[in-house]
């Protein structure tokens, strides 16, 4: 099922962040890690919009350092939440795959202040879905050595989107 996809990207990425040697937490943490603190899955927040590819051209975003990074903006994606339609910019990730770095009404509360990342999988039909079930915070959330761009202004709403990753002080109980 759709939901134990959702669970088994989760078990994964709590396995890269336990064992792997790319691990983005420190050592110090990751003794004692028990795995990433989620929102329940929740379908309504898989959404499908329609995307707008660009001629792919270099943008300058701000990052969690205060300096700005040059990444490669993709296009557009168009999502409907609460009736109202939210544009937001597409950029590639430095490894070819579409995402979008978004702020929303749980940023700085129950998610990371910076905001989170989301892949956007773009379908020939000039459609997109966009699964904030998997919504990630950034690795410079766990370590302040990576460096990790914020969204662009266009990619913040005040609607809580209230799935994927959450932030580990949130947790209530184990997801």
């Amino acid at each position: 099922s759709w939901e134990d996809e959702v669970m088994a990207v989760r078990a994964e990425r709590d396995r890269f962040f336990a064992e792997h040697y790319a691990s983005p937490l420190p050592e110090d943490m990751i003794e004692g890690f028990t795995g990433l603190t989620y929102f329940p899955p929740a379908p309504e927040w898989r959404l499908h919009a329609s995307y707008t590819p660009e001629d792919p051209h270099r943008v300058s975003i701000p990052s969690s350092s205060g300096s700005t990074s040059e990444y490669t903006r993709l296009g557009t994606a168009t999502l409907e939440l609460e009736g109202e339609a939210w544009v937001v910019a597409v950029l590639d990730d430095g490894d070819g795959n579409p995402f979008i770095a978004s702020r929303d009404g749980t940023s700085g509360s129950e998610t990371y202040a910076g905001g989170r990342y989301v892949d956007v999988v773009p379908e020939r039909d000039g459609s997109a879905t966009i699964d904030f079930n998997a919504a990630r915070n950034p690795w410079c959330v766990y370590d302040e050595e990576f460096v990790c761009p914020l969204p662009p202004p266009q990619n913040t709403t005040d609607v809580r989107i209230t799935a994927g990753e959450r932030n580990a002080e949130q947790s209530a109980a184990p997801q």
